[in-house]
Parts: C-alpha cells; structure tokens; sequence
C-alpha cells in the first residue's frame, strides 16, 4: 500500500497524485503487487509518524481488510518514524510485526541492487545500501543487551549485539570504499585513454524511462537493454557516433534520474556519472508524452546540478512523440518553441536525422580550422588528419603535405605534439 503526505512549502502544496502514481511504478518494478493508495495533508509531518493518528488508525484498517505486508511511504521516514508505524499499523498485538514499512529511498535502493550487473554497480549499491542502513539498525534488533558469545577476541567489552553489528557495517562499509577507490582509478585510466583520443563525448541524462537506451540504438545501432520499465540500465555503455561535419564522437548511456532519489545513490553512483561530467556535450532526453515532462526535465537539471554540471553545453531531446495527440503534440511544440531542443521518437526513428544535426552542428562549432606541414615521413600523421578530422585543402609541397583541415580542440593539440611544432 502506498502512503503520501501533502506538506505546505513557500505557500503551495505539492502535488501527490503523480508522485504516488511513480511510487506505484516502482513498487511494480521491484516486483511488489500495489493494493492501494492513500494521502493525507497536513502543514508539518507528525515527529512520530510522519502522518496523523487518524491516518494510521485508517490504514490500520485496511492493512487488516487487505492483508497488506507492505507500506511504502513517498517520502524519507526517519528510523524511529519506521519503528513507530510498524509497531502500530500492525494487526497483532504481541510479537514481531509482520507489516514493514519502508521509504521511496529504500525502495529505489531494491530496485538498484536487483539491476546492477557490474563488479562496480554491484559495490556502488551495496554501499548505498548499508549507508541507508546504519542508523536504523535498532530496527533489527530486540535483544539489545544480549552479549555476542563466540570465544575469545570475537567482542569488545561490555559489546551488545547492536554494537557488533554496528562495527560489522562500518568495516564493510569502508572495505567497499577501498575497493570502490580502485575501480574508479580503472575507470578514470580507461577515461583518460578515451581522452587521448580526440573523439568528443556525448552523454545521454534524462528521467528514467525516458527513452535514452532505445535513442542511443537508434542513433549508433548499439546492443543496449531496452526495456519499458523504470531503472532499466544502471551501467554506463560507450558507442561510436559517426557524424558528418564533426566526425567521430563516443556516446555514453547513464543511469536514468528519478525524483526525490536517494542521496546515498547521488554518492555512492558519483565515479558513474563522472561521464556525465567530463562530456562535451548533453544530450538531455524528455519523455515528451509524459504529462510530467516539465517536472522531469527540472529534476534532472537539479540532479546535474548537485553533481557538479550546472551549465554544461546541452540539446534537448523530446522524445516519444509518437504517443501524442495533435492537441498534445501542439503543447510540446510550444514548449520546444520556448526551452529549445528537438521533437523526436526513437521508436519511429522520427525526427532522429534532426537530433544527429543537432548534435553535429554543436560539435562542429567547438571545432577550429587549422594548418599543418606535415613531412613525408611522417604518413602516419597525415593518415590521423584524414581519419579524425575532416580535411578542407591538401597541397603536397617538395619535402612534405600542407593540409588545411577541421579538426577537434584535443586533435590539434595532440598532433602539434607530434609534429614538435606550433600550428601554422
């Protein structure tokens, strides 16, 4: 069952209706069946409940009419606010409860472990998850001064089991660090390498389920997961990009962004979205049939912006049009008319030769025209020119090739050093 709470904030209320109905998405996508829903508004959250007595009282009610094993509540639940709710919704009077109660972060948090597929998505949500985790330990546990037995050197003095356990996390949750540290050190190698590569970087943000996996196939015919479900691709995926004016670009897949997503995500997730950050280039994906869009496209700017790519060169991709009305279809016009982008549906491939214009003629702008005097002996040089940039004139002279050429920032520089000389 899921559970919302309307909290007035500068003066307006925020909308729950959407947020519960994403909440919903997410729970189907963890594999849980959603039996219903509830909300309630109130100027504060109840320190002890988050939401009012009366509200528990109801959803008492229908945890017992439905037999829900499960609330999920759309906001951060503080761990005693947990503790509290499941002590009280539930039907039985003595033991154990049996109705958890968990949170939108605890939620996302499932999701991601069940996705992850990688050595380092795997280490990323884990120590997500025992971040979320610490401090609600006393959940757990009721037997808070039953002494750990074991022998001897296995606990500290006068060490409860809580305490144990506590330890146990934090050396988890700092090997998982160490081993983090290492993966993205390969990560940053493997970065670097690209970087010697004069390709420019293209990465894909966007709202999760917006699309991204189906318009990077569409637009370089790359093997991705492509799946209509929240959360489908948590690895990041670098392809080649073939342009006409810029040439040849890599284009990078990333998780998708989510409101109200789990800051221990945002840390943990930070050496992924550093492709994010090193990119050229943002190509921002909008579900443009989604009644939402508006909201999606402003949470992924916060996202971008909490990580560190506030006002990074950005083309705004409204994809999916496919799905809309006329009437709809006029409205995101409009909406293109005043944020910029292009219409698109990587599904119809509608409108995609727009947005690899769109993406060239931006690269191409962060091009220069250049010179060079390339020697004869050099061939393998003039042969680079040719491959990675785009050549304008070509004169072979007595000793050597002067070539007039479009090329990248990171091309001219690297091919000045190997001819051991300044640009003409």
């Amino acid at each position: 069952m899921l559970v919302g709470l309307e909290t007035r904030s500068d003066g307006a209320l925020h909308p729950i209706d959407e947020s519960l109905a994403e909440l919903g998405r997410l729970c189907e996508t963890a594999g849980a069946v959603v039996v219903g829903s509830t909300s309630q508004r109130r100027n504060t959250p109840d320190v002890r409940t988050f939401i009012g007595a009366g509200k528990v009282d109801e959803i008492r009610a229908i945890v017992q009419e439905k037999c829900v094993d499960l609330l999920v509540f759309d906001d951060p639940l503080s761990p005693a606010q947990q503790r509290n709710l499941e002590r009280t919704v539930d039907p039985r009077t003595f033991g154990d409860p049996t109705v958890r109660v968990i949170d939108r972060s605890q939620l996302i948090l499932d999701i991601f472990a069940q996705r992850a597929q990688s050595i380092e998505g795997k280490l990323q949500v884990e120590l997500a998850q025992l971040d979320y985790l610490l401090p609600r330990l006393t959940r757990h546990w009721t037997h808070l001064s039953r002494q750990r037995g074991g022998g001897v050197g296995t606990k500290g003095p006068g060490e409860t089991q809580l305490e144990v356990d506590r330890r146990r996390v934090r050396e988890r949750v700092a090997m998982l660090r160490r081993r983090l540290r290492d993966v993205a050190r390969t990560r940053d190698l493997h970065r670097r390498e690209r970087a010697e590569v004069p390709f420019p970087t293209v990465a894909l943000v966007g709202y999760t389920n917006a699309g991204k996996s189906t318009l990077m196939k569409c637009l370089t015919g790359a093997d991705v997961l492509i799946d209509d479900r929240l959360f489908a691709t948590l690895d990041p995926t670098v392809r080649r990009l073939d342009l006409e004016k810029a040439g040849t670009a890599l284009l990078s897949d990333t998780v998708g962004f989510i409101h109200k997503l789990p800051h221990q995500l945002v840390e943990a997730f930070k050496s992924t979205l550093e492709e994010v950050r090193t990119a050229d280039l943002l190509l921002h994906v909008v579900d443009g049939s989604s009644p939402e869009r508006e909201v999606h496209r402003r949470v992924v700017e916060e996202v971008l912006a909490e990580i560190g790519v506030p006002d990074a060169p950005t083309v705004l991709v409204w994809n999916k049009v496919d799905r809309l009305t006329n009437d709809d279809r006029q409205h995101v016009a409009y909406e293109v008319k005043r944020n910029g982008g292009v219409l698109a549906s990587a599904r119809t491939g509608e409108g995609v030769p727009n947005v690899l214009a769109a993406i060239d003629a931006h690269l191409a702008r962060s091009a220069q025209q250049v010179e060079f005097w390339i020697p004869f002996g050099r061939g393998e040089i003039l042969a680079r020119v040719h491959r990675e940039g785009r050549v304008l004139e070509r004169h072979d002279e007595e000793t050597g090739t002067r070539v007039t050429a479009l090329v990248t920032h990171k091309l001219a520089g690297q091919i000045e050093k190997l001819l051991g000389e300044a640009v003409c």
